[in-house]
Parts: C-alpha cells; structure tokens; sequence
C-alpha cells in the first residue's frame, strides 16, 4: 500500500470499504481475544469479519472503558500524517508500525468509521475526532459491530494463564476454567488508567510466554513543580506559548501549544509531550527544569518596544492594569511578585532595570520539575513487550506460535495527536486478520 494522507479518504464522498478488502477465508478457527479496549475489539471483530469464532474476554464489567474517557472524552482517533511522517512521533519504535500501517491506516479507520454511521473532523495539527467529538460514542460503534459479526463478548472474565503446549498457545484460563483457542491475542493494554481495568496483567502473561518486558513508567503525564504559585495558577489554561525543556542544564526539547496549570505542577499537550523524557531524567536524578516563554510571538526587541508603547499609552496607570493587557489575571500577581515590581507603581514611572526584569520574566517563566503523576493520570506506559520478539507483519509472537500481542501492551508509544490509538487499531486488525486466516 502506497503512503497516504488520511485525510484523502475523508474527502471522498463515495466511502470504499477498502478495509473489507482480501478475506480468503481458509477454515473456522477459534480465537480468543483478551482484553476489550481498542485494540482488542478491533482484532476481535476483524477476526470475526474474517470467519473466525471468535470470544472476547474482558475483565471488567464493560468493555471499551478506557476509550469512553481518552482525549478528555473527545476521543483523538488519528492523525491525518502520512506513514513517514506518523511513524517519526512514536521516536525509535515508529519503525516497527510501517509494515502495520502499511496494511490499516488512517483513511481505513476512517472509512471502517463512516461504514458505521460516524463522520469525522480533522482539527489543529490534523488531529482526527468523531465530529460530535463523542468518545463514549465510538466505544459503541466498536461493540455494536464486534457483536453483528458473531464476536462473543464475556465481561467480568479474566484470565489469568496461557496454557502453552510446546512453543504453541493452545487457550486461556479464565475464571479457574480452561478455554481452548487455535490462537490467542493478547490486548490486555499497559498500566495507564488502571481504574479502567488496565493493570498490567498482560505483562505477566507475555513474560510466561517467553517475552522480555522493557520496564515501564508513566509516559504523557503531568509534571510536579516546586513553586508554590502552581496552586494559585491551578485551572489556568495558556495557549500559543512556548516550553523549553533543560536537563542538567541543557535544553533537550522544546514544544509550542498549550499548556494547563494543575494543583501539583504542569499540564497540557506541550507538557504531555515532553514528560516521557522527563520521567526518565528524574529517574537518573538528573536536575530538570520547564522554561515558558509566554510572548514566543514577540522577539525580545519587539516586547521591549511593547512595553515602552504602553508606557507611553497608558503612563498613569498601575503596573497591574498595564500588564492585565499581556497576560491573564491570575498571572499578573505572580509575575510582579517575581519581578518584585510593586503592583501601584505608574507605568510611566518603571525604569530600565525593573522593564529588562519584567521581559527576561515573560520570556523564562522558570519550573524547577520534582517528580511526575503516577499511572492513575498517565495516558499511555512507556515500555512493555520488546517489540523485537514480534513479527511486524503479523503481530504473532516470535516466541509462541499462535499468540498475538497488540496495542499499548507493546514497547511502542508516542506523542498526543492521536498517534498512540491509531497504533492500538492498526495492530489490533492486523492481529485478528492474521490470526483468522
């Protein structure tokens, strides 16, 4: 399949169902599916789509918990990247999803979507979103099509072994009960969201089949500061600014976008972005620091000449009016704390020294980073099941035949911008098509 735009598809007003596409179904074999997130309900009802017979096992009550609640209940679907591009957010391990994506992409989810009655909408940074921006919605349209093709759905069953006969997988047990399988696919996710029943088990289970676990962390997690103004600043939202990201002193990283103040410290997309490197900086005790520039728009010639314009406009009134003009209010207090400017002072009145303090402060805003949230706030888990141990066309273990292991259970993660659930579609078709056939 040649590299695409996602978004291509999404013109189109007649939808193709090229996600239909090479089922030569040999004979009925019997798969069972573990875990009911994204990637296991999409390589589920591939499967089943396929002529499988096909059981999903999912340890909570209900299924597709974790989907109802991504993207803030908005459900970032894709990315309308093309493959080259796509695969450079997910760093080193971006290479391992080209022959995946290659198979089901961004325009295939897309096309799977309307098939079903759910239109979408491409925003900022071709971000991809169900158009009534409904994530719950999309854990339905999964369900609803896994059941019309004969998935059958078993809630509150979970497994706790692999029986492996030989270097073959041959079932599961579940509930103290053997379940027998010609294949067995494992979508069991990683450790973020535990509430949503993603705990790590699946981990357990792959290192029984003969997998090696890369350790994991957090990863696109909130970052605790040290200044005690975050508490004063918490709900505060900023737009359009820019991060720099400094270990021991030098600048690793840096991201432009939002940013959201919390009680502890920092969040938001650019924050987000950058904690995987943070976690592991704070793991080697390295000293780690976020420098905001809140005015990236302006030089610091032009600030400058910012400033002296509204000295010359509005002379007479206090620093604390003047500065409602750059910055939001709850900012403006910490900011004349900082540059120790006294809030009743007339603008006019500001000399040269105390107008360099104040642009140097707009510019770098300074966070000393203590520590990160845990897995309960992490989007998604650095880590996992070495993706070398697994053949990249198929997904099926390199260690056991007949097992298949998808989505956020593998070492591959990547940046927001819906990345990381397009892998999690992507290998989970391509596992249920491969086990089915």
């Amino acid at each position: 399949m040649s590299e695409r735009n996602g978004l291509t598809n999404l013109l189109n007003p007649v939808v193709q169902l090229s996600y239909r596409k090479h089922i030569h179904v040999l004979k009925l074999r019997k798969i069972i599916v573990v875990g009911g997130g994204a990637s296991g309900l999409m390589a589920a009802g591939r499967a089943a789509e396929c002529g499988a017979e096909v059981m999903l096992l999912e340890k909570m009550a209900t299924p597709a918990r974790k989907i109802r609640i991504t993207g803030k209940g908005r459900c970032n679907l894709s990315n309308t990247a093309d493959i080259s591009d796509f695969i450079t957010h997910f760093g080193t391990s971006g290479r391992f999803l080209r022959q995946v994506f290659g198979q089901f992409f961004s325009g295939e989810l897309t096309e799977f979507l309307a098939s079903h009655g759910m239109a979408v909408t491409v925003e900022r940074g071709g971000r991809i979103f169900p158009s009534h921006a409904d994530a719950p919605a999309v854990a339905r349209v999964l369900i609803d099509w896994c059941k019309s093709v004969g998935v059958k759905i078993l809630p509150t069953h979970p497994v706790s072994e692999l029986i492996i006969t030989g270097e073959m997988v041959s079932g599961v047990v579940c509930n103290k009960k053997i379940i027998s399988a010609d294949s067995v696919i494992l979508a069991t996710g990683g450790k973020s969201y535990p509430r949503t029943g993603s705990t790590g088990d699946g981990y357990k289970l792959a290192e029984s089949a003969g997998h090696t676990l890369v350790p994991v962390s957090p990863s696109l997690v909130p970052l605790m500061a040290d200044k005690a103004v975050v508490k004063e600043l918490a709900g505060l939202e900023l737009k359009n600014i820019k991060a720099r990201l400094y270990i021991n002193l030098k600048k690793k990283k840096e991201a432009f976008g939002e940013l959201i103040f919390t009680h502890a410290g920092l969040s938001g997309p650019i924050i987000l972005t950058m904690s995987s490197i943070v976690v592991e900086a704070l793991k080697e005790h390295k000293q780690v620091a976020i420098h905001l520039d809140l005015k990236p728009a302006l030089d610091d010639k032009k600030l400058d000449a910012r400033l002296l314009r509204d000295r010359g406009n509005r002379g007479n009134e206090p620093m604390h009016s003047v500065l409602r003009g750059l910055l939001p209010q709850p900012l403006v207090a910490v900011c004349l704390n900082e540059t120790e400017i006294d809030p009743e002072v007339a603008a006019n009145q500001l000399n040269a020294e105390k107008r360099k303090k104040l642009r140097y402060w707009l510019k770098d805003f300074r966070f000393k980073i203590t520590g990160h949230s845990s897995f309960d706030e992490a989007i998604i888990t650095n880590g996992g099941v070495a993706t070398r141990e697994i053949e990249p066309r198929t997904m099926e273990s390199k260690k056991t035949r007949g097992l298949y292991l998808v989505g956020e259970l593998l070492d591959i993660q990547a940046e927001t911008g819906g990345y990381n659930l397009q892998a999690a579609f992507s290998t989970g078709w391509v596992a249920g098509q491969s086990a089915a056939l």
